[in-house]
């Protein structure tokens, strides 16, 4: 079976309705982003950083899988199929994909301060006070600007063993994420998704790349019918 590994981004998630970050009237907007995004934010002001996830965790508990979302779930019949997101939202599981990698975390776990291996499945407001079992203050399970990606390695190895890979939604501009495609084997297809494409210059070392200027809800399912050869 062959092996597809996808790249998603805030694109497809934007249109079910998730605020991104960096779009207009995206959630950055009014908030310094190392204010809310970063380890010194956190040490600064705790308030102002669970006020602001726990704005987004309930506004994710309001939206669905759109079509993009629900379109890659029937790779998985006839490929062996990886996704590597950079969103820290759950609308992959929600669709029925059953092996997703986040990049940078997830909106619906907190982890302990104490010991970042205390992980804990979270959809209620995170406050002061709420601690893990050792006494520790549980924060967000958000990579932040200044952290170390520790699923990056996973991901590398996980492009390096595709013969495809697919890319949502993304700007390609957000690094280390965006350097991804360029442990993809030479020569392998690489299909870009996005209304806005941005070739970055990994994407222009691709001797194989297809740009589809689409919206993810309409582009993936161009691209995953062409792979299960609907067309």
């Amino acid at each position: 079976m062959k092996k597809i590994v996808v790249l998603t981004g805030a694109g497809i998630s934007a249109e079910s309705g998730v605020q991104t970050f960096r779009d207009a009237g995206g959630l950055w907007e009014g908030h310094n982003v190392m204010d809310v995004a970063s380890p010194e934010g956190w040490a600064k002001n705790k308030q102002l950083v669970l006020d602001f996830y726990n704005a987004r965790r309930r506004q994710l508990l309001t939206v669905k899988p759109n079509d993009g979302h629900m379109a890659l779930v029937d790779l998985e019949k006839k490929y062996h199929t990886t996704i590597i997101t950079q969103n820290v939202d759950d609308l992959h599981e929600r669709a029925g994909s059953k092996n997703i990698l986040h990049l940078h975390g997830e909106l619906l776990k907190v982890r302990s301060t104490g010991d970042e291996n205390l992980i804990y499945n979270w959809t209620k407001d995170l406050n002061l006070g709420d601690k893990c079992e050792y006494g520790f203050q549980l924060r967000p399970h958000i990579v932040w600007f200044g952290e170390s990606v520790p699923k990056l390695g996973v991901a590398i190895e996980e492009v390096i063993g595709a013969d495809i890979m697919i890319i949502i939604g993304t700007s390609m501009q957000v690094y280390p994420a965006a350097s991804l495609v360029s442990f993809l084997m030479q020569g392998r297809p690489v299909f870009y998704i996005d209304p806005n494409p941005h070739i970055s210059y990994e994407l222009e070392r691709s001797s194989n790349l297809k740009v589809i200027s689409e919206p993810a809800s309409k582009g993936v399912r161009i691209i995953v019918d062409e792979l299960l050869g609907n067309e």
